[in-house]
């Protein structure tokens, strides 16, 4: 008797389409937004009346969803989501939103036409690192993804609440994916809201370790050329995606009740 030969089996992650319907695709992008915002409560990343994550509408790229202002994230459903035009009226809601969230992320989806989700929270590290005034140094492999992907929006004027001032974080931003507010916090981006909540999850994480790091002693950051290298393993916008998928089954699973 021969014995049967297996050909090893090969898998891999696909990334999804754009729905075949506007009306499918809105659904997908808001569903995600509300998972975004339960998961930022579990991360604790909830902080008053502060935080705003939005996703631009795929039938009216002029315009964005975005939370009511004064709703914990924990308790965000897909209907509780707003949609706003970028000369700030409420299309869709019948609550305030945060103002300089309309101001900050009015801006950069003008200034971005890549960019379909942008996340910002003041979470307690990423507030820690803000206040350093400095880029993240690419301490391990996960920070490496944004090596030379991040800016520094400095120096720090207050609440931005005029239109200016968001220009003027959309032009620091630049074709990076994230950006650290002078004493005010982290903003990441991406071409899917997967993606901007990864880096913004992953992002926080990279500031509690190095502050964690360097309270502990002198950290030896990798070196330029590995730091690079490492960052297109690590730093795509494709990895991010895959990498919110754990996260959207698991608070799915916990939350159903985000999907109503």
């Amino acid at each position: 008797m021969t014995k049967h030969q297996e050909h090893p089996k090969k898998f891999k992650l696909i990334e999804r389409e754009t729905s075949p319907s506007v009306e499918e695709e809105r659904l997908h992008r808001k569903q995600r937004l509300a998972a975004t915002f339960r998961l930022f409560a579990r991360y604790g990343f909830d902080q008053g009346l502060a935080g705003h994550v939005t996703v631009r509408d795929p039938e009216f790229p002029d315009r964005f969803w975005i939370n009511p202002l004064a709703q914990h994230f924990s308790q965000i459903k897909v209907s509780d989501l707003q949609l706003v035009d970028h000369s700030g009226n409420i299309l869709v809601g019948n609550r305030p939103i945060n103002q300089a969230g309309f101001v900050i992320h009015s801006a950069i989806h003008a200034a971005r036409p890549d960019v379909l989700a942008a996340a910002h929270t003041h979470s307690t590290y990423g507030k820690a690192w803000a206040s350093l005034g400095r880029l993240l140094d690419p301490l391990t492999q996960d920070s490496c993804a944004f090596y030379e992907d991040h800016a520094l929006f400095d120096p720090f004027s207050g609440v931005v609440l005029e239109a200016e001032e968001g220009l003027r974080l959309a032009e620091t931003l630049g074709s990076k994916k994230a950006i650290i507010l002078q004493n005010h916090g982290l903003l990441t981006v991406g071409p899917t809201v997967e993606a901007a909540a990864w880096w913004f999850i992953s992002m926080d994480n990279a500031a509690r370790t190095q502050l964690l790091a360097e309270a502990a002693g002198k950290p030896k950051p990798i070196h330029h050329d590995i730091a690079r290298h490492t960052a297109s393993q690590v730093g795509s916008h494709k990895g991010g995606y895959f990498s919110f998928q754990p996260l959207w089954d698991w608070i799915v699973a916990a939350e159903p009740d985000l999907l109503d």
